[in-house]
């Protein structure tokens, strides 16, 4: 048994809860990676590796029991926005199902404190003003929904059962952390900064812009991008608040500046030296035209200052790690 406080990490052989693993060990904890590698990766994984699924009741239970665990920061989940407008059983089964088979161990195993990975996108189709948490949370797809279900569970328990919980609300991860070791690693890639990179490696051939008749200044979405680094120094400055006591909320992470597609293609440019190749196809099913985050709330209560998420960074540790990841194809331009 290790001497140091063990936090359950579900899905954290995965992009983001890989990164938040190395950030609790930093800080003195001992990460224990729980994931049933359907996305994750081995190599990702830090600290003892679980092999399970957050349905499988019984290997949660003997993993809570074996490593005394005193906390949990919950990544598993299935993410993708077009998938789950397409197949919503997945999502409501894997997401919301998956989350109470782990918090009914939780109570068993008399484990009260919760980091939540939420999203933007329990918001939906929201205005152009930066998002406050008060903001009304109507989302357009399952994946916003299966989400904001949970965030609605773990209020209930909150209340009834007294459990300390955070809902963190973060809008578009992305970058790689700064040693090169992990970053978005994906069988199928869909998010914009990785799947354009891959374009220019020459492993993804329809690159595509979804959407340019967007009411934004040049027809394309726009998002806040932060950078995966952040987001994993938010959680552990959420853990250490309920780990004091403090019974947790929900929290967007975020900038508050808001970049869109066409911006974002031409700082991967100048970081590469290449314009990205790309069509442009019509919007996507699920899509909202505009989610940024106001951030304040999480500077005040978590006392959070993203000092990774200017957007040359995120652009400059992206591309290095996937040209350790996704060496430049024979044939491809450049």
């Amino acid at each position: 048994m290790s001497d140091r406080p063990a936090i359950l990490v579900t899905g954290g052989a995965g992009y983001i809860g890989s990164h938040c693993c190395r950030a609790l060990d930093a800080a003195g904890y001992l990460p224990v990676t729980y994931d049933n590698l359907s996305t994750g990766h081995r190599s990702f994984a830090s600290g003892p590796l679980v092999v399970g699924d957050i349905a499988d009741k019984a290997t949660l239970a003997r993993t809570f029991a074996e490593h005394d665990i005193v906390a949990v920061m919950h990544f598993a989940a299935s993410s993708l926005v077009g998938e789950s407008v397409s197949d919503p059983q997945k999502y409501y089964a894997n997401n919301l199902a998956g989350t109470l088979s782990l918090l009914a161990t939780m109570r068993e195993a008399g484990c009260d404190r919760l980091v939540f990975s939420s999203t933007g996108a329990v918001y939906g189709n929201a205005d152009s003003q930066a998002l406050r948490e008060d903001y009304p949370c109507v989302p357009i797809n399952p994946y916003g929904a299966s989400k904001w279900m949970i965030e609605r569970v773990l209020a209930d328990y909150r209340s009834a059962y007294g459990l300390g919980s955070f809902a963190l609300r973060y809008f578009n991860a992305a970058g790689a952390d700064s040693a090169g070791g992990i970053g978005e690693l994906r069988d199928v890639e869909t998010h914009l900064i990785p799947r354009a990179m891959m374009a220019l490696q020459g492993h993804v051939p329809d690159f595509a812009v979804f959407g340019d008749d967007y009411d934004t200044p040049d027809g394309t979405a726009i998002r806040d991008y932060i950078h995966v680094t952040d987001l994993a120094a938010a959680h552990v400055l959420a853990l250490k608040l309920l780990l004091e006591g403090h019974s947790g909320g929900a929290f967007n992470l975020g900038t508050g500046n808001g970049f869109s597609v066409r911006q974002i293609l031409a700082a991967i440019a100048a970081e590469t030296g290449r314009e990205v190749p790309h069509v442009v196809k019509p919007r996507r099913s699920g899509d909202p035209t505009y989610l940024v985050a106001d951030p304040s709330a999480a500077r005040a209560t978590l006392k959070f200052n993203p000092v990774h998420s200017d957007l040359a960074t995120i652009i400059r540790t992206a591309w290095a790690w996937h040209k350790k990841a996704h060496p430049l194809k024979t044939g491809a331009p450049g």
